[in-house]
């Protein structure tokens, strides 16, 4: 199949575009201004049921929606729309917005390492085993996320965006962290990079002969919005093959796979695209966050694992959605959070229950929901750490004031009077 783009310029050439309302095309306009909108020819027409538009999950995980601007900011930036063409203008005031909706969440610009005292922005080092890379060539995806966490990849605010394409310096930064046992190609998306550029950056890392570095990931979400990558794509049998040669390497292959609905597993595209993946050695884990409006249902979240064990694939995160962004859209508290998981994890038999969550990812860590209890006469959630800063918080419980409108790590106090979280001393050094 031909990769076909529709993004805020082109979209109203969609075949089914008659589907939608004045009041659709307007809300798809004004919020696309300000959050990222792309989208492509297989979730168009495979993925999505124009039947039920508006209550279809793939639909508004692809086409922005009025409610995610806050009611101002949607009549600020209609206004400029109504006013001018001048696209420096209209730049200026998505901006303006973009800056209210945390474009850094979980401390992210800390994150980034130093190498000889230069600052490394392609690198992100938050955890002592696992390193992230955003390579130059892998920062867009084959379609955006409307609750994407790291938006501002994409909407052209060059001071907001994390690339390197500087393989020696990821090499370089590895040997000497010999803690680091795991590098995830991230972006955006390396899955839109050509297999000979993965090849090159692949080939450098196994040809450094790093012997502590035993895991190579993949984050991607390329099964669910191109399948055709690893099917039809012109360099698709060589994107395989550069997969096989980290396996035949003696290196894990860890393909992290984002899906957010059963829906993205149902086509034959994506079926057999699986197949031919594992095939090379590699593993598929599965994540994805809970949101409002798309998944926030525990027999959704059951029926996935369920169909993804079914393929061979390993359910791993179910996370928290981030705060940034169209959180107060697609925002589910911690407490329904925690009540959804718990549905599903009960609907399923052990080999789905791989997966851990829901997960913060926030900025002192991985921070797991366990549950609600009752200690002391106080109503309480119960936290871990699945990852830390530092490392020693990791399996850690610790408690915090039950909160039914908690939505995020921020939201939460310390339980049984104590004026901080144990972690928030050391952390506060950390972020100096």
């Amino acid at each position: 199949m031909k990769y076909q783009i529709y993004s805020l310029h082109n979209y109203r050439k969609i075949p089914q575009i008659d589907r939608l309302s004045e009041d659709d095309l307007r809300n798809i306009d004004v919020v696309g201004h300000v959050l990222p909108f792309k989208t492509n020819n297989y979730v168009v027409n495979e993925l999505i049921d124009w039947d039920n538009l508006h209550e279809d999950p793939i639909f508004i995980l692809n086409f922005p929606q009025r409610d995610m601007l806050k009611p101002e900011d949607f009549k600020k930036m209609a206004s400029v729309l109504d006013r001018t063409n001048d696209k420096v203008e209209i730049k200026k005031t998505a901006n303006e917005i973009r800056h209210k909706l945390n474009p850094h969440p979980a401390g992210q610009v800390h994150n980034v390492p130093e190498l000889n005292g230069q600052k490394l922005p392609g690198i992100q080092h938050k955890y002592d085993e696992t390193m992230l890379f955003f390579p130059t060539q892998g920062q867009t995806c084959h379609a955006y996320c409307t609750f994407c966490f790291r938006w501002p990849q994409f909407t052209g605010m060059d001071d907001l965006k994390f690339a390197m394409n500087q393989i020696d310096y990821v090499i370089e930064y590895l040997k000497i962290h010999p803690e680091i046992t795991d590098i995830l190609f991230t972006g955006g998306d390396p899955m839109v990079m050509k297999a000979s550029i993965l090849d090159q950056y692949i080939s450098r890392l196994l040809e450094a002969d790093i012997p502590h570095l035993q895991n190579i990931r993949i984050g991607s979400k390329s099964l669910t919005f191109w399948p055709y990558r690893y099917l039809t794509d012109s360099d698709a049998d060589d994107i395989l093959r550069v997969f096989e040669k980290v396996t035949k390497a003696g290196k894990s292959l860890a393909f992290m796979a984002h899906f957010n609905h059963y829906r993205e597993l149902e086509t034959e595209a994506v079926a057999k695209a699986i197949s031919r993946i594992r095939n090379t050695g590699a593993q598929i884990r599965t994540q994805s966050p809970l949101l409002n409006h798309i998944n926030a249902n525990g027999e959704v979240w059951s029926t996935m694992w369920k169909k993804q064990v079914n393929m061979g694939l390993i359910p791993y995160y179910m996370f928290v959605a981030r705060d940034t962004g169209a959180q107060e859209y697609f925002g589910v508290s911690l407490a329904r959070a925690w009540d959804i998981f718990r549905s599903a994890y009960t609907k399923v038999s052990g080999i789905c229950r791989t997966v851990r969550g829901p997960s913060m990812s926030c900025t002192p860590g991985k921070v797991r929901i366990i549950g609600v209890s009752e200690v002391k006469g106080e109503k309480v959630f119960v936290c871990e750490f699945i990852q830390g800063r530092n490392s020693d918080w990791v399996g850690r419980p610790f408690f915090a004031k039950y909160d039914p409108r908690a939505l995020w790590m921020d939201d939460l106090k310390p339980a049984f009077g104590q004026e901080e979280f144990f972690f928030e001393e050391d952390l506060a050094r950390m972020l100096l």
